[in-house]
């Protein structure tokens, strides 16, 4: 007998053969959350946690022919986006959202490394913009995207609500500045503040900062996270305090593995017990 109360979810973006990023790391997400994990590749990178050595961006055509089978057989509940790579992928990504109605679209705007390398030229980047933020539920950045997008630099909180402001101008409904790239300080702690915006209103999810170089794949949790959220009907707010508390806790159990910046833990067999256990214990919060 087939369990009608399961939700499906669905990424759309690059494969990282690691494991710690991009679709890998957004379906080991997904099934952390209870959810059925379907995707799609955009482009396929040779990468691991060291670095990024190169790349094979697909069509928007090959996106399509992925999508298509997908959608006519399944019942998406949520979705995201992540390493769209080129205009005709973005395009046809959003034509194929549009035409099957799908709801509760992420769209994590990975168009900028920490170390400030450009994923994407300013064409893919003005129809991510003109295409997908208008249709989405929220958009997530981080510092140096939202930079990217923006066109402005972020040094501190007046520039972050700034560059938010910007972002919804652009058709973004909810905005969520992502801020792992700086360090609030109150009462001599250090805290990562993300800071969401819907509509006029602002929300901030504090969590202690934590010293780390298991960075691996944050932004692609956080928002695979918020996505399986948003498919189990959490409102917007809550699903994003939840995921953050998620990520907060892949951080803190992730394992020692790699020569650069390792997988954070949701990446990892050693702390998918404990995490799953965590996120019971956020949704009886509920």
């Amino acid at each position: 007998m087939k369990n009608n109360d399961t939700k499906v979810c669905l990424t759309i973006a690059g494969l990282d053969p690691s494991g710690g990023a991009g679709i890998i790391a957004d379906i080991k997400t997904f099934t952390s959350f209870k959810c059925f994990a379907t995707s799609a590749v955009t482009s396929i990178t040779f990468q691991n946690t060291a670095g990024v050595y190169g790349v094979e961006n697909q069509s928007g055509k090959c996106v399509r022919g992925q999508l298509l089978p997908v959608l006519e057989d399944l019942d998406i509940s949520a979705l995201k986006t992540g390493m769209l790579p080129a205009k005709d992928v973005i395009v046809e990504a959003a034509r194929i959202i549009e035409d099957f109605k799908l709801r509760n679209l992420v769209v994590d705007p990975v168009v900028r490394t920490t170390s400030g390398f450009d994923l994407i030229d300013d064409d893919a980047l003005q129809s991510l913009i003109e295409k997908l933020f208008p249709i989405s539920t929220i958009v997530t950045p981080n510092i140096p995207e939202a930079e990217r997008i923006s066109g402005m630099t972020v040094n501190n909180e007046t520039d972050i609500v700034k560059a938010a402001g910007l972002i919804q101008s652009m058709g973004a409904k909810n905005v969520l500045i992502k801020g792992g790239h700086q360090r609030t300080i109150r009462q001599e702690k250090e805290y990562a503040v993300d800071f969401l915006f819907c509509g006029d209103q602002i929300e901030t999810f504090e969590a202690e900062y934590i010293e780390t170089t298991s960075t691996h794949g944050t932004g692609c949790t956080l928002s695979a996270a918020i996505t399986a959220l948003l498919a189990q009907q959490y409102e917007l707010k809550e699903a994003v305090r939840i995921a953050k508390a998620f990520v907060t806790q892949a951080i803190k159990n992730a394992p020692d593995i790699g020569a650069g910046n390792s997988p954070i833990g949701i990446g990892s067999v050693f702390g998918i017990r404990t995490l799953i256990q965590n996120v019971g214990e956020l949704f009886d919060e509920r």
